[in-house]
């Protein structure tokens, strides 16, 4: 009997020590969290120590002052009040006020966390210079993914490297700018693309803003502050982290300065002359959860410092300006060039210069505070052949991931290859037209390969791409056609 009651002390005590734990643990997920003003939606960094008011109700003194100032102002009777409205009798506390949880009604989005302590010896910073790769292992980790683009891909990789080694050595004593860059190529030839694997084998956050929806503030349209936002909802409203992350503002070229407009160019030169301090480094009010600071949700300042911006674009008829610019050089003498040496030059775009950008409408400013300046090639046939099988998830390997779980092998011919390299280069969309045309020719397969589960293997041929024969079906040891051509 005293054995079963010693035993049953040990539980009792255990059970308090879990109960402790998970209060402690609920109390530190809370405490990761500021709060937020209910009136003015200002957090408790910017607006003092807030009054609980009950079930999570947070009220600035600010508000609180007001409020009693309104009232008693007013000349209504505050005793009178409160006993009349229902639930409000149990003062002090007024823990009936507004019954129901206000979790359901403060959303995730709008909840912002706390910044950590520098003084706080116990917490490790997020990025070590230890832990940083150097740039050949982030070029060799891009080559598993983007195919050719060998100059891009080692310019990100050093500008990246030498991104986090300024955010990581603090205490120095010369001080390293900041390598936004500037990314110039064709549609479709891997501008998004290589952004996102590199965020993702660095594991940092990345927003991907388009800079087309983007006007001067106090217009329809997004502020420029709201590329900031994204980043911020992109670290999970991790203040800190977001401070560590990468900002990707595809169509750049967008924003260049119109050349004649009687109008005011509220989405071009303008939008240029107000990121002019996003892309320095500077504190930016942002709104968390929303794209427009006049919406009620709480502000929360994000220092872009040490945020890398990376822009990139097509810049359509930035060929004609270099052109222009080459044949200007060399059109007097007897070694002058011809005016249409350079018309079939695919890689014009290698020799552009900030002159040249400039020209087409981007102001100094804005260009010098984007340093690192590169352009991508333009995809050949070899290269689309080689995009369709070799990255890790390259299209053929998509599909034949999709036959697989039916149990059914596709392959795909040299010919068949060839042929819809060719019909990608017809529509001069780059990496883009080769899933649209694969999937228009595997359109019937995908329909038919389920109808019959003695299908073993579907062989993509030439004929079939060009419309002259149907795909060759392996069925169980023997060779059919099943599917008729295309035509």
């Amino acid at each position: 009997m005293q054995d079963n009651k010693d035993n049953n002390n040990v539980n009792d005590i255990d059970n308090k020590n879990a109960d402790n734990s998970t209060d402690t643990s609920t109390t530190e997920k809370k405490d990761e969290y500021e709060k937020v003003c209910y009136v003015c939606h200002r957090t408790e960094s910017r607006a003092g120590k807030m009054i609980n008011m009950g079930n999570n109700i947070y009220i600035c003194p600010d508000c609180m002052q007001r409020s009693f100032d309104a009232i008693y102002n007013s000349g209504i009777n505050y005793d009178d009040m409160m006993k009349n409205i229902p639930g409000m009798g149990n003062i002090p506390g007024m823990n009936g006020f507004m019954s129901g949880d206000m979790n359901d009604n403060i959303s995730q989005k709008q909840k912002i966390k706390k910044k950590n302590n520098k003084d706080d010896k116990d917490k490790k910073e997020d990025i070590d210079l230890k832990n940083i790769p150097a740039p050949h292992v982030i070029k060799e980790m891009l080559d598993q993914y983007v195919v050719g683009q060998e100059h891009a891909k080692k310019v990100m990789s050093v500008a990246v490297y030498n991104h986090y080694k300024r955010v990581a050595c603090k205490d120095t004593d010369v001080e390293i700018e900041k390598s936004n860059m500037l990314m110039i190529g064709p549609t479709g030839s891997g501008k998004t693309y290589l952004v996102k694997t590199l965020a993702k084998l660095l594991s940092v956050p990345l927003a991907i803003a388009d800079a087309t929806s983007l006007t001067e503030a106090g217009y329809i349209g997004d502020d420029i502050e709201s590329v900031v936002s994204k980043l911020l909802a992109a670290a999970d409203n991790d203040v800190e982290r977001a401070e560590h992350g990468i900002i990707f503002i595809d169509e750049i070229d967008k924003i260049a300065k119109k050349k004649e407009t009687r109008s005011r160019d509220v989405s071009g030169e303008s939008v240029q002359q107000g990121m002019l301090k996003l892309l320095e480094g500077s504190d930016i009010e942002v709104p968390v959860g929303a794209t427009s600071k006049n919406a009620m949700v709480p502000l929360v300042t994000v220092n872009t410092k040490n945020i890398l911006f990376i822009c990139g674009g097509a810049f359509p008829d930035l060929e004609d300006i270099i052109k222009e610019r080459l044949n200007h050089q060399g059109s007097i003498g007897f070694t002058a060039d011809l005016k249409d040496k350079y018309d079939n030059d695919s890689n014009l775009c290698q020799q552009v210069t900030v002159d040249d950008l400039r020209n087409y409408g981007m102001i100094p400013e804005f260009l010098g505070r984007l340093p690192v300046v590169f352009a991508l090639e333009s995809l050949t046939k070899p290269m689309l052949i080689e995009i369709m099988r070799e990255p890790k998830n390259a299209i053929l390997k998509q599909y034949e991931k999709l036959l697989e779980l039916d149990e059914v092998k596709l392959e795909f011919d040299d010919a068949a290859l060839n042929a819809i390299a060719d019909k990608a280069m017809e529509k001069k969309t780059g990496a883009r037209a080769l899933r649209s045309i694969i999937e228009d020719y595997m359109l019937d397969i995908m329909y038919e390969i389920p109808k019959d589960n003695n299908i073993g293997k579907v062989v993509i041929t030439g004929d079939y791409i060009l419309k002259k024969g149907a795909p060759v079906i392996q069925m169980r040891g023997y060779e059919t056609p099943l599917i008729e051509s295309h035509e």
